[in-house]
């Protein structure tokens, strides 16, 4: 018989403490990292195996794929199932599927063993942050959740320049292959050192996940398939239709679920509502945003993998202190205005990097720009967690955490089919003068994602504790 534990917070010891932070954390950093540093890699992977830049998008939108979908369904088996369970099996097929996109002979294994690493990242980002949010009250949640965002923004500048180094120096499948000890150990620890705990539902809901599933399948398979297949055609049409009728389906079900996966009156929160929306649009237009860039240091600029990867340094150098920072004052000061200062600036820098960018620019003109943009991201990301996760009680964090993983991941699938639109309107590959012209382009378009994230942003209310007893 299955004997549950209480969905209350279950970490209270220092140490206990210590080692959810280290392991949610260094998790988190991993499945980061191996979005990111696989940009650097795109042009050889595209040399190395023939791949079409819709193929490449793929590489990219496969792993962003499976991930939306599984998101909500991972958060509802780790509360029913144990969030350290789960955690731990999410570990172990992502570094699975790393072992597959390393050893994988052509562009359509890579793109399978993606499919299966954005399946493990589903069942550990989520649960990294419920873990999280068990182990932690909500006075310490901020800070903690600042310090998990610095350490999984070492990805940031660590991804593009890791892969720009591991493709120079050795071949590009070996960024698949260090997730391998990385993830087995992780599995190691979060089953040896961190407390079980669980959901408030005694039973899954079902017919909820399956319309959830369905649902963000068909809106991102839309979005991948848009750009190569026709924004118009039946191929792209028929998807996102039955997929949001799947997910008007699901909103419908959920108001009548005995136990839903998803309780819509978290919604009522302006603070949670709002915190969803500035997630969306900020992952959209930061990984579309790191989708193009690390490629216009190489096809614009003519840099190497490692150049292109000490070129986005800077960019990313930010995300090791701010995010931490930003926690910190987060809690004291609201999440508002590190939301809207954090992506207004974001904007900013992206609108500058669209006027200057050019195939015949040196470096200088674009390391100020990188910084604020850099900046911008790092400020924003720790704040948004907080807005969402301290306004949910206790036994709510997991479907909280589903809730706004899922958001973020469903911008940036939407984020990179947009800037890859806009990229393939104003440019191509066939000149550097041709990819500078869709880069601006594209350029443009994250910026309008991350003013459109900073508006959103404006709608979150100070936090108040009469706020979080009543969801």
């Amino acid at each position: 018989m299955h004997t549950r534990t209480s969905p209350t917070p279950v970490a209270v010891g220092t140490a206990q403490r210590r080692w959810v932070l280290a392991v949610t954390s260094v998790a988190s950093l991993m499945v980061v990292l191996d979005a990111l540093v696989v940009a650097t890699a795109l042009p050889a992977i595209r040399s190395d195996l023939g791949a079409s830049v819709t193929e490449l998008e793929w590489t990219v939108n496969a792993y962003g794929l499976s991930f939306a979908v599984l998101l909500m369904t991972a958060a509802a088996a780790g509360d029913r199932w144990g969030r350290r369970r789960v955690f731990a099996a999410g570990v172990t097929l992502f570094a699975a599927a790393s072992l597959i996109c390393a050893v994988a002979p052509g562009v359509a294994v890579l793109i399978a063993g993606r499919v299966l690493q954005g399946a493990g990242a589903a069942f550990v980002m989520p649960l990294a942050l419920a873990l999280l949010g068990a182990a932690f009250p909500a006075e310490l949640r901020p800070k903690a959740l600042g310090v998990f965002a610095s350490v999984s923004g070492v990805a940031v500048p660590l991804g593009p320049l890791l892969g720009g180094a591991v493709v120079e120096g050795i071949s590009w499948p070996w960024i698949f292959w260090i997730n391998v000890p990385i993830g087995a150990a992780l599995a190691y620890f979060a089953l040896t050192r961190l407390e079980e705990s669980h959901g408030p539902d005694p039973a899954l809901d079902v017919p909820g996940l399956l319309l959830a599933g369905a649902g963000s399948f068909g809106v991102v398979w839309a979005l991948v398939q848009g750009n190569s297949a026709g924004w118009t055609g039946v191929a792209v049409l028929g998807p996102l239709v039955a997929g949001l009728v799947a997910l008007g389906a699901f909103v419908t079900w959920q108001r009548r679920a005995a136990h839903p996966m998803l309780p819509l009156h978290l919604f009522r929160s302006r603070r949670f509502a709002a915190g969803n929306a500035v997630i969306f649009f900020h992952w959209a237009s930061a990984l579309g945003a790191v989708f193009f860039m690390a490629q216009f240091l190489q096809e614009g600029l003519g840099y190497g993998p490692l150049a292109a990867g000490l070129g986005l340094a800077p960019w990313g150098l930010t995300t090791t202190v701010v995010p931490r920072l930003a926690g910190r004052l987060a809690g004291r000061f609201g999440e508002r205005p590190f939301i809207m200062a954090g992506l207004g600036l974001h904007a900013l820098a992206m609108g500058w990097i669209a006027l200057v960018a050019g195939p015949s620019i040196g470096y200088g003109v674009i390391a100020v720009p990188l910084v604020l943009s850099g900046t911008g991201i790092a400020m924003c990301l720790p704040a948004a967690q907080s807005a969402v996760l301290t306004s949910v009680a206790p036994r709510l964090l997991g479907k909280a955490s589903g809730a706004f993983s899922a958001m973020r991941q469903l911008g940036g699938a939407f984020g990179v089919a947009l800037l890859v639109a806009a990229f393939s309107l104003a440019g191509s590959y066939a000149s550097s003068a041709a990819f500078s012209a869709g880069f601006t382009a594209a350029a443009v378009g994250s910026a309008v994602l991350a003013a459109a994230g900073a508006l959103a942003g404006s709608l979150i209310p100070r936090r108040s504790t009469k706020e979080r007893s009543d969801v």
